[in-house]
């Protein structure tokens, strides 16, 4: 190429993705989670039907008449309502027209705790129930399904505040395990376990300073306790449980992951069982 045709030679054009994109296609919705619902009418409905619902989240500033039977229907469901800024909810629907209402839903619905004694009922087995004090990741809450699964355990109970919901991680997690095994939301930890234990429920608790977890009976009605990854069980919880159990450690860390160690404990209650059924 010589100095002339360098010289005048006409420049490339730059392509602009943005310019060859419509700008229909450039602002339309993202995809929205597996466990993410928007609008008044999808969440009044979902409401309706009984679907699993973790917490709705509103708009402040909308006009109460427009959102009466919403929040009439979540407090008959004992459904988390917060109120929000709308660029928060603007931000998690992507896109999607929400009418300042987005909600977070469980991939199952919960269950009543009713409902998982009568299962056991059903089945003419003692209650064998997993109570988890403020669990807070939801691998472990996955994990934990899956082994109360394996174990035969008849139900979950997670505090409906301060604890991880049923959601699209957990269901994950649990490898299915979350379609066969009841999950009960309550309310009052130590006032359910109290209930439990007049209905003739032994509460065994997990912890650190407890007696060796074999030399517990967990052959009869039995509430068993996992507390929270940080912290274990909340002080009030351990004075409401019977007796308190613990795993052999010789390592050099002195604790175990919630899941791991709720799961050795149910294979314990297990194991007792199936040897008092031979």
């Amino acid at each position: 190429m010589d100095r002339f045709e360098k010289k005048h030679r006409t420049p490339a054009k730059k392509h602009l993705p943005h310019r060859d994109t419509p700008r229909e296609k450039r602002d339309a919705p993202q995809e929205l989670p597996d466990d993410v619902l928007v609008g008044r009418n999808a969440v009044v409905e979902a409401l309706k039907a009984g679907r699993g619902i973790n917490k709705i989240l509103l708009a402040h500033g909308d006009r109460p008449h427009d959102i009466q039977e919403l929040v009439a229907l979540a407090k008959e469901r004992g459904v988390v309502v917060q109120s929000v800024e709308r660029s928060k909810i603007d931000a998690l629907a992507a896109g999607h027209r929400h009418q300042g209402v987005l909600a977070y839903v469980a991939p199952v619905p919960y269950v009543e705790l009713e409902d998982i004694l009568a299962r056991a009922e059903a089945k003419g087995e003692p209650p064998f129930l997993v109570l988890l004090d403020e669990l807070e990741d939801p691998h472990n809450l996955g994990a934990l399904l899956r082994t109360a699964d394996a174990v035969g355990a008849h139900g979950i109970l997670i505090p409906r505040r301060r604890s991880v919901p049923l959601n699209a991680t957990v269901a994950k997690t649990s490898a299915g395990a979350v379609e066969h095994v009841p999950v009960a939301r309550i309310g009052n930890v130590v006032q359910t376990l109290k209930s439990l234990k007049e209905r003739g429920c032994w509460v065994v608790g997990a912890d650190m300073d407890g007696t060796p977890y074999d030399a517990a009976d967990l052959t009869g009605p039995l509430v068993l306790v996992v507390g929270s990854e940080g912290k274990g069980m909340s002080r009030l919880t351990k004075e409401t449980c019977d007796i308190i159990v613990s795993l052999p450690m010789v390592g050099k860390i002195n604790s175990l992951n919630a899941s791991v160690a709720g799961s050795v404990l149910m294979y314990a209650a297990l194991r007792q069982r199936l040897s008092v059924n031979k």
